[in-house]
């Protein structure tokens, strides 16, 4: 009796025992999961915060990027309304240039249009033609000086080699001898250039 009161009794013992183990056991995987459960709550909160981080400085490029575009755009409408500015500037500066252009020479032709005004104005009263011949060839000298500093050139090309660049054949004669074949024998009307430009080819007769 003694021995089975014993052993009942250490069977109890151990039953108590594996019920505590069992409980500790149980407590230990319930704190293992919530130490889980923390770390994964810790771990989305984190990639939440570095997401939002992402998010904030997506948005901060985005921001610097319209930014810049809207810069170049703001520099291009300048540079085109600038554009446009100088274009109409350089086409009314040209219009006038074309317009007033010849205002120089003209100025300086005023004091032969007074000289040949007053050269008519005294002919009728004058019967000195020596006289009024001079007057007149001192306007064409002073006209022609005025012209000449101008850059104007007369073509008159008499006893020189015909040249189509600057003269006008308008009559063939027959040539004397082999030497005057292709020379210019007399020039009709003188031709005028205008520092390298040709204004009027010299009308001349060529031997041929």
């Amino acid at each position: 009796m003694s021995d089975n009161k014993q052993s009942k009794e250490s069977g109890t013992i151990e039953n108590g025992m594996s019920n505590v183990t069992s409980e500790k056991e149980e407590q230990g995987g319930r704190q293992n999961k919530q130490r889980h459960v923390s770390d994964a709550v810790g771990t989305v909160a984190g990639n939440d915060e570095e997401t939002e981080q992402s998010g904030i400085s997506l948005e901060q490029e985005i921001t610097g990027l319209q930014e810049q575009i809207e810069s170049i755009q703001d520099k291009y409408l300048r540079l085109v309304a600038e554009f446009d500015n100088f274009r109409k500037r350089t086409v009314k500066e040209k219009t006038e240039i074309i317009k007033n252009g010849s205002a120089d020479v003209i100025t300086d032709i005023l004091p032969v249009i007074d000289d040949m005004e007053r050269a008519i104005a005294n002919s009728s009263e004058s019967e000195d033609f020596a006289a009024l011949r001079e007057g007149i060839e001192l306007i064409y000298s002073k006209l022609m000086h005025i012209l000449n500093q101008k850059g104007l050139q007369k073509i008159s090309p008499k006893d020189e080699p015909f040249d189509t660049d600057f003269h006008e054949a308008i009559a063939m004669i027959p040539s004397p001898d082999e030497k005057s074949k292709g020379m210019v024998v007399d020039c009709v009307i003188d031709g005028y250039r205008l520092n390298d430009k040709v204004l009027r080819h010299a009308k001349v007769a060529v031997a041929q």
